[in-house]
């Protein structure tokens, strides 16, 4: 039998998903095909509406080999693994004469716990365990929560946190989960044989296909024992997200409620001595966090250096006498110092990977507000570490040994794929070299007609942004445009605060256009509150950016407020941005404008989501319109129409505003004559 056209399997797997099959989407998939054939690395911008899962699974899926798709979302994944993968196995059945399997795999945490779940959770105050069952009051939302999880786990096949419908709290879920360190392992558990995250790890063993995400790919890459299983083919997803997800994976943090409750796990299981050490160093490490100031340290400060060696020393200590006694008295012991063991080991990476001081990570402290009374006053106090850069890791773990796709609607930044490659690892595309991972950048271009569907405006007429300055003159700016659209506005602020003190005065200002405010309620139920009511508008910061997916009329103008450059005083950007400039190079250019073109990137697209989607992109940073690197910024962006003419603009609006309104009464008409009829 022939074997089947590339054009063939994605007309079939198209017409299955009931899609239409899109030029760039065509595109897409000769260019994935062609980089899995030849095992070289691609970067493809596809735009929104490209249909760019179908064109990755469909020539993944042709190739035969095992493929890894990491996604950076939860709303991706469900997509992949309930909608595009049964459909596409199922269209290309006939022409494959196979049927591919394929499996989701997540974190451990992810998944109920059978062993906590039916003996309960080790305590710190209690020799045994807690079962939190009868300690949780059967009328509170904790123990309604617990209740209807234990009636859940005799359902459900596979044990993962998202197939909860309704949601729990993350303390909740705490109840009936460990961590990779704190697991038994299924040799030693009673519940091994029915361990749902064991049985995903098989059904993944056994897939063409395994959906992920971005944290658990990092994970496999950083800790060295694979938890992901062989695969020939990589499938980034959202890549634009996978640098912040692997420094976040990368990143460690020692708060001193971290170390009180490692010194309280461990205490009844060593002896005397062990368990003082480890008391005497956590009380002198916070009396140092105590008196700490925020900010970066390039130096570990002579005091805190004694502290955290006292701390490393005293948790070598403690490991070792954890495992050099037994307690029989300890109600189900193993799982008691497994816990001991997860929290003692934690405080002690973390405090030796500072101590060791490599000229590769970056260090420092940070102190929020308390968000309660006396017992919570240290829950802000954090030390944290993370690597300067990811890029290395990555160009070492990511891109050998397999071929690797990464995939996005923002990757072409300033008009190239090289900053985002640099941040990979990777050096500038077309560089030779034997151990230069060679790779391809390719923007497939996007089925909206971006000029005729949207317009940039800049004002460049408000006063140049002030770090929390006063901004009345963008909120009248931001009030108007309000008006002018009848509602339907997404604002992207730069900070929570700002997007609460506009929330606040336009509210007061517009009483008639409702601001939703996040934070207020669940992301969900925002947005799904923002989609339903035109005249609403929605606030936000940084997920917001990134989150909102809402095409048709209730989202017609897209406001931020400033350029989201990174914070002056950001530890890690500032670091980062030094470390460039040290090297010759443009710090601000391949820090803080890339953090800043990526964000606006993601944030102008939320306007256009679909062919009849119409608007305005807001940018009330007249630094878009008057700064040298606007340019990079705008080129950045979808090609809108560009405008610094605030009465066009307004015009605009009202027009797009009363087509809107008119279709609106026309489907309401529509919709009262089908029902007289009836």
């Amino acid at each position: 039998m022939t074997k089947p056209s590339l054009p063939e399997l994605l007309h079939a797997a198209v017409t299955a998903v009931g899609g239409t099959e899109r030029p760039g989407q065509v595109a897409m998939a000769e260019a994935v095909e062609e980089a899995i054939d030849g095992g070289s690395h691609l970067l493809v911008q596809a735009g929104t509406g490209t249909g760019k899962s179908l064109g990755y699974l469909v020539p993944a899926l042709a190739h035969g080999e095992r493929v890894v798709v990491a996604t950076a979302t939860l709303a991706l994944q469900r997509q992949l693994v309930e909608r595009d993968l049964p459909r596409t196995v199922d269209a290309l059945h006939p022409q494959l004469r196979r049927r591919p399997e394929f499996a989701m795999l997540k974190g451990r945490s992810n998944y109920l716990c059978l062993h906590r779940l039916h003996e309960g959770v080790p305590q710190d105050e209690e020799e045994g365990l807690f079962d939190q069952f009868e300690a949780a009051a059967p009328t509170s939302k904790l123990g309604q929560d617990l209740l209807r999880m234990r009636d859940w786990a005799d359902e459900t096949e596979t044990g993962d946190r998202d197939d909860l419908t309704p949601g729990v709290s993350d303390r909740a879920w705490s109840q009936v989960s460990v961590s990779s360190r704190e697991c038994l392992g299924a040799s030693k558990c009673a519940y091994g044989a029915e361990c749902f995250a064991e049985m995903a790890r098989e059904r993944a063993k056994l897939s063409e296909v395994v959906v992920t995400n971005h944290a658990l790919l990092a994970i496999d890459a950083i800790e060295g024992a694979p938890v992901l299983p062989q695969h020939e083919v990589l499938i980034v997803d959202e890549a634009h997200e996978l640098v912040s997800r692997v420094t976040g994976v990368a990143t460690g943090e020692l708060t001193p409620g971290q170390v009180n409750r490692a010194v309280r796990r461990a205490a009844k299981l060593v002896n005397e001595k062990a368990a003082d050490q480890l008391q005497t160093a956590a009380e002198g490490f916070e009396r140092l966090m105590e008196l700490a100031l925020p900010g970066r340290l390039e130096e570990i400060p002579e005091d805190l250096g004694y502290a955290l060696m006292a701390l490393r020393d005293a948790c070598r200590t403690v490991i070792s006498a954890i495992g050099a006694t037994r307690d029989k008295s300890v109600q189900d012991e193993d799982a008691v110092r497994k816990q001991a063991l997860a929290s003692v080991e934690s405080v002690h990476d973390v405090a030796e990977r500072i101590t060791n001081g490599s000229e590769w990570d970056v260090v420092w402290y940070e102190r929020h507000e308390p968000r309660g009374g006396a017992a919570y006053r240290h829950s802000g106090a954090s030390l944290r570490v993370a690597p300067m850069s990811v890029a290395g890791l990555l160009r070492e773990k990511l891109f050998s040994d397999r071929s690797v796709v990464l995939t996005s609607a923002t990757l072409k930044l300033g008009g190239d794929f090289n900053g985002v490659g640099a941040s990979l690892g990777l050096a500038p595309e077309g560089t030779e070299g034997d151990d230069v991972p060679q790779w391809k950048g390719f923007d497939v271009g996007s089925p909206f007609d971006y000029r005729r569907q949207g317009i940039l405006y800049v004002a460049k007429h408000l006063a140049r942004p002030a770090r929390d300055g006063d901004r009345g003159d963008m909120l009248d700016e931001l009030t108007e445009l309000i008006q002018a659209a009848g509602g339907r506005t997404l604002g992207l602020f730069s900070s929570m605060r700002a997007a609460q003190l506009a929330a606040e005065e336009l509210r007061s200002r517009i009483p008639e256009y409702p601001i939703l405010l996040q934070g207020e309620e669940t992301l969900g139920e925002l947005i799904k509150n923002f989609a339903a009511d035109p005249k609403t508008c929605l606030f936000g910061t940084l997920s917001l950016w990134q989150g909102v997916d809402v095409p048709g009329p209730s989202c017609q103008l897209v406001v931020m407020d400033k350029i989201p450059f990174p914070r002056p005083d950001d530890p890690l950007m500032s670091a980062r941005q030094k470390a460039v400039e040290e090297a010759g190079g443009n710090g601000f250019m391949a820090v803080a404008a890339t953090h800043a073109a990526l964000l606006m990137a993601q944030g102008a697209g939320r306007l256009v989501r679909a062919s009849g989607d119409r608007g305005v992109v807001a940018v009330l940073d007249q630094r878009l319109a008057t700064a040298r690197y606007g340019s990079y910024l705008k080129a950045s962006m979808p090609d809108f129409w560009f405008t610094t003419d605030r009465n066009q603009v307004r015009r605009s609006l009202a027009a797009i505003d009363a087509t809107a309104r008119q279709k609106e009464t026309e489907a309401e008409t529509k919709a009262e004559a089908a029902a007289e009829s009836d």
